[in-house]
């Protein structure tokens, strides 16, 4: 095959599997995604998803959100390693690894609209707790962490969105909020490799996904960058505000009733 029949044959390829609108609009929410990954560790599925999804649907947003973050990251685990709690980061790991498959079932097979509304009500419940000023000041416990890496893979598999138990986890606790960045950085990386594997064996990596990866990756590398230089000049508190926005956006955004409205 010559080059310009590849070429050609490629291009057929990259027109048709990309969805026929709403291109502009992902490219500018992956933008606004990637500063929140960026500064906080989390927050692109919080912002992609709900309103990604409203515009080509859960099925297809997921995954593309999945490949981009994936790819763009790679440069945040070196760094996120050194200064994590490994141990308690492989132990929600652990928990995750069951969550995940079963989320991704989800995905697959349930009432999307039920999904959702399940993600938003935790996510809210989650936030509650953390702004009513509840602690836990002890060491924590394996068993809590393994439960939490759990539901946060239910939520990932289902929608990407394991952010807000992992995030409301450490944020209870009394680890500085540098670490707890890290720990959610190294954690979504290993989570990732197992939504890889659900979403592969769950047939969710359709043309479009890989169209869209090409289209939305640089938009998305570039403010991820950029959201990370802007955490290392950010207080404690404002590190903590942001994360509550973040959780309290993804409540909301991804509550079914306000489709019309993103839509």
């Amino acid at each position: 095959m010559s080059p310009n029949t590849l070429l050609a044959d490629t291009s057929a390829w990259f027109v048709a599997a990309l969805p026929d609108h709403g291109i502009p609009s992902l490219v500018v929410i992956a933008f606004l995604a990637g500063l929140a990954r960026g500064f906080s560790g989390f927050g692109a599925a919080l912002i992609f998803i709900p309103l990604g999804g409203a515009i080509i649907g859960p099925k297809l947003i997921s995954p593309v959100l999945l490949v981009i973050d994936g790819l763009a990251t790679l440069g945040m685990i070196p760094p996120a390693w050194r200064r994590a709690n490994r141990r308690e980061v492989f132990t929600m790991a652990a928990g995750a690894l069951f969550g995940v498959p079963t989320g991704t079932a989800a995905l697959a097979l349930m009432d999307p609209i039920v999904v959702r509304w399940a993600i938003s009500v935790i996510a809210i419940c989650l936030l509650a707790l953390l702004v009513s000023g509840c602690r836990y000041h002890d060491e924590p416990v394996m068993s809590l962490t393994g439960l939490t890496g759990l539901v946060a893979g239910l939520f990932s598999g289902a929608a990407q969105l394991g952010g807000p138990p992992v995030v409301a986890y450490w944020l209870g606790g009394k680890s500085n909020f540098a670490r707890v960045r890290s720990n959610v950085i190294l954690y979504f990386a290993i989570s990732t490799c197992f939504s890889v594997v659900s979403y592969y064996f769950g047939g969710l990596f359709v043309d479009a996904v890989f169209a869209l990866t090409m289209v939305i990756l640089p938009s998305y590398a570039i403010s991820l960058y950029a959201g990370s230089k802007l955490f290392w000049i950010a207080k404690e508190r404002t590190f903590r505000t942001i994360c509550y926005l973040l959780i309290a956006v993804s409540a909301i955004l991804g509550m079914p009733a306000l489709d019309g409205i993103l839509r």
